[in-house]
C-alpha cells in the first residue's frame, strides 16, 4: 500500500519498457532533476509487477505495448495489489479509446511519445502528489473529435477485459498465448472471444483488425 509520500525525499520511480535504449533515455532525463530517483526498471510485465512489491515506488512509467503481458493487465494488477498505486501511461498509442480504456483501468496520467520527453518531469511530478496528468494537445484533440464525432466509439460496448482481449486478438495473438499470458484458460478467452464478436457485429477476424487499426487501438 503506498503511503503519504515524504516531501523531503525524491519521487521515486519505477520505469516499465520492454526497450532499454527507451528505458535509458527516461533514466537519463529524470535523474538530471534533483527531486526524482529512478529505483528500479523493468522489461516486461512479470518483472513490474514483482519489483513493485519490493520497491513500492512512488510513480510507475508504464508502457503499453510490450510482449506477454501488456501494459494494460500490468496496470489492472498493480492496482488490484495496490489501489493507491500511481501510474503514469507513456505510450505511443494516442487514440482517445487507449485514453480512456487506460484511466478506466485505474491509470493516474496519460502522457504519448508522439509528444516527445518534453513533458515527462512534469508527469510525474504531478503523478507523484496524486493528481491527473494526461497530455494538454491529446486533451484538445479528443475534445474536438468527440464534438466533430458526437462522441462515438464502436468500442465503448466493450467491458474493460474484453477490449483487453480484443487488443490481444488484434495483435495477432493465439488464444493459448493469451490464456498463458492472462492466466486463465483458453476456453473463457474463446468464450470471450465470442462475445467480442457478437458485440461488435464482426463476422471474421480480419474485420476485427480492421476495426482496431482504424480506432488506432493497433498501427497497422
Amino acid at each position: 500500500m503506498n503511503e503519504p509520500r515524504n516531501a523531503d525525499r525524491p519521487i521515486q520511480v519505477l520505469l516499465v519498457d520492454d526497450h532499454p535504449v527507451v528505458r535509458d533515455g527516461y533514466r537519463r532525463l529524470l535523474e538530471t532533476m534533483p527531486d526524482i530517483r529512478v529505483v528500479a526498471e523493468a522489461g516486461d510485465g512479470e518483472m513490474a509487477c514483482a519489483l513493485y512489491d519490493q520497491c513500492q515506488p512512488d510513480v510507475v512509467v508504464l508502457d503499453l505495448s510490450m510482449p506477454g503481458m501488456g501494459g494494460l493487465e500490468v496496470l489492472r494488477r498493480l492496482k488490484a495489489r495496490d489501489a493507491s498505486a500511481r501510474v503514469l501511461i507513456f505510450s505511443m498509442h494516442d487514440s482517445e479509446t487507449m485514453i480512456q480504456r487506460a484511466l478506466e483501468a485505474g491509470a493516474t496520467g496519460y502522457l504519448t511519445k508522439n509528444g516527445g520527453m518534453g513533458q515527462m518531469v512534469e508527469a510525474v511530478r504531478t503523478v507523484a502528489c496524486g493528481n491527473p496528468f494526461i497530455d494538454p494537445e491529446r486533451v484538445l484533440e479528443v475534445a474536438v473529435r468527440q464534438v466533430a464525432h458526437g462522441g462515438d466509439d464502436p468500442l465503448r460496448v466493450l467491458s474493460s477485459r474484453e477490449f483487453q482481449l480484443f487488443r490481444l486478438f488484434a495483435e495477432g495473438q493465439t488464444v493459448a498465448e493469451i490464456a498463458e499470458d492472462l492466466s486463465i484458460s483458453p476456453k473463457t478467452v474463446g468464450v470471450h472471444y465470442t462475445n467480442i464478436m457478437k458485440k461488435l457485429r464482426l463476422q471474421n477476424a480480419a474485420q476485427l483488425v480492421r476495426l482496431a487499426i482504424r480506432s488506432k487501438v493497433i498501427q497497422a
